[in-house]
């Protein structure tokens, strides 16, 4: 749902690039409390593995594609106003790097793709384990619905935007109809993709997943091939040195696995236009689209410039893409990190 430069007018970009800016800043200051030295680490790795999964377009209908929009997933995992950094780390190495998503239209896609997702997704997800077991059973499903109502919502905010700056003259009915339409089956693999990712996790390490926060589940050991409880003192001494080494493994699979992803897996996608550019070549939103600034970039278009082969070209790009997206990332949510000790470091008051 990367929207290019053209489909949207200056007046109505600027304002959702004001709208962007404050929600990032909002975002860095909440991310503050979100963030610890469990789970800054693992945001930028979310941010490299959505980067990774939205290059894996999947079919959803004749001629169209999806791909992963990640605003659920990144909330569950890390955080709300996490996730919605995350997501806006991944636009901004897509925008600049890739030329994929217009530069005057980013804050029109860190707004649709970024805030709304998340929003809605946290808000449907927390609502929906106030009724629900407290259970890891519980947490996936309940990622599986929110990940499921976050993409139509951003679609219906993107037609709501078009309304309001659209550069063609469409009838906004048909444009709801066919993008709430379509990214309601572009929804479904999102939501599948979410539920398994957050199932995953919280299956190794469910102390990590922001969203499940409360469920620790206790410690074992396997003692003539039975598993039995350790005793509370033993876990608390052994915890923490456990909890770093599967910490380390768990990004270092991630990270292997989002490089996989993007080097190898992403040469199967789906070639067809995701739902968005199908709508808009349907339609007609398409006919002033203008010409990335950065189309002449060497990783545009998710290749690297001068390498003839496909399937090399493409890889390349994709693990210098996970690369470039986890180092940004893993900087800034440490910085966010650092922030967040020296605001909470005891200050020293003279005695008068």
């Amino acid at each position: 749902m990367h929207v290019p430069d053209g489909f949207i007018n200056a007046p109505t970009s600027a304002v959702t690039g004001v709208v962007a800016a404050g929600a990032i800043a909002v975002s860095l200051r909440g991310a503050r409390r979100e963030l610890d030295e469990r789970t800054a680490p693992l945001a930028g790795l979310v941010a490299a593995f959505i980067f990774a999964v939205q290059m894996l377009n999947f079919p959803v209908a004749a001629g169209t594609s999806g791909h992963l929009l990640g605003g659920a997933l990144a909330a569950i995992l890390v955080g709300p106003f996490t996730g919605v950094l995350c997501v806006s780390v991944v636009l901004l190495m897509q925008g600049i790097l890739f030329a994929d998503g217009g530069l005057t239209a980013l804050g029109v896609n860190i707004t649709n793709m970024a805030v709304v997702t998340t929003v809605i997704a946290y808000a449907a997800f927390r609502g929906l384990l106030k009724v629900l077991p407290r259970t890891p059973r519980s947490v996936t499903a309940a990622s599986f619905v929110a990940a499921l109502l976050s993409v139509p919502a951003a679609a219906l905010a993107f037609t709501l935007m078009y309304a309001v700056g659209g550069t063609t003259d469409v009838a906004i009915g048909k444009v709801a109809t066919a993008m709430v339409g379509v990214h309601v089956l572009i929804g479904i693999g999102e939501a599948t993709i979410t539920a398994l990712t957050v199932g995953a996790v919280i299956a190794v390490r469910p102390d990590l997943v922001y969203g499940a926060r409360g469920m620790r589940q206790k410690l074992q050991l396997r003692v003539n091939g039975e598993l039995v409880d350790v005793p509370a003192a033993e876990e608390a001494r052994t915890a923490p040195v456990a909890a770093r080494t599967s910490r380390r493994t768990l990004w270092v699979t991630g990270l292997a696995t989002s490089l996989v992803l993007a080097g190898f897996v992403s040469f199967y996608a789906s070639s067809s236009p995701d739902g968005l550019e199908k709508v808009a070549a349907d339609k007609g939103i398409d006919e002033k689209t203008e010409e990335h600034a950065v189309s002449d970039s060497p990783l545009a278009d998710y290749g690297v410039k001068d390498v003839t082969d496909a399937r090399l070209s493409g890889g390349l790009a994709g693990v210098i893409g996970v690369g470039v997206t986890v180092v940004a990332g893993s900087t800034v949510f440490w910085a966010v990190r650092r922030r967040r000790s020296t605001d909470a470091s005891p200050t020293t008051v003279e005695n008068v």
